[in-house]
C-alpha cells in the first residue's frame, strides 16, 4: 500500500473509533421497579433470584432496583418471613424495598414488625406508576 492509502485508512479508523485518549462518558445505570403483591414464597424467591441474576450480569453498581411490596405480598417484608435474610442481603447490595402504608393500615401491620431498613410509600401502586414515569423498567415475577 502506498502512503496515501495508509494515511487514509488510519484517518478513517481514528475517526470511527475516536482518539485513543478520549474519555468515555459513564454509562447510565439501568433502573427497574419490581412489584410483589402475592403471599407466595416461591414468587418472593423468584424475584430475589431475578435481582441477583441481573446484578451478576450487569454489576450491582450498574442497576438501581426498587421492589414495591403491597397487598398480601407484604408478608415478604415481615422480620420473620422465610426470605427475610435474602431481603436483607439484597438490601446490602443497594436494592430498595418499599412497603405500602395503605396495606399496612388495612392489615394493622406496624413498622416494628417489618425488616429494619425498608422504605415506605403511602400507596404502592402509585409508587410503581411514579417510577415508571421516571423511566424505570417494570418487572413482575
Amino acid at each position: 500500500m502506498n502512503r496515501l492509502t495508509i494515511a487514509l485508512v488510519s484517518s478513517i479508523t481514528w475517526f470511527l473509533s475516536g482518539p485513543a485518549d478520549a474519555a468515555e462518558p459513564p454509562a447510565k445505570p439501568m433502573r427497574v421497579v419490581m412489584q410483589i403483591s402475592e403471599n407466595q414464597p416461591a414468587i418472593w424467591n423468584m424475584a430475589l433470584n431475578n435481582i441477583r441474576n441481573v446484578q451478576k450480569e450487569v454489576g450491582a453498581k450498574n442497576i438501581e432496583v426498587e421492589v414495591v411490596v403491597y397487598g398480601p405480598g407484604l408478608a415478604m417484608l415481615h422480620d420473620d418471613a422465610t426470605t427475610a435474610n435474602r431481603v436483607q442481603e439484597a438490601m446490602a447490595t443497594g436494592v430498595r424495598f418499599v412497603a405500602c402504608r395503605n396495606t399496612m393500615q388495612s392489615e394493622h401491620i406496624t413498622e416494628a414488625e417489618l425488616i429494619p431498613g425498608i422504605s415506605f410509600a403511602q400507596a404502592g401502586v402509585v409508587e410503581i406508576i411514579n417510577k415508571q414515569m421516571a423511566g424505570y423498567a417494570y418487572l413482575r415475577p
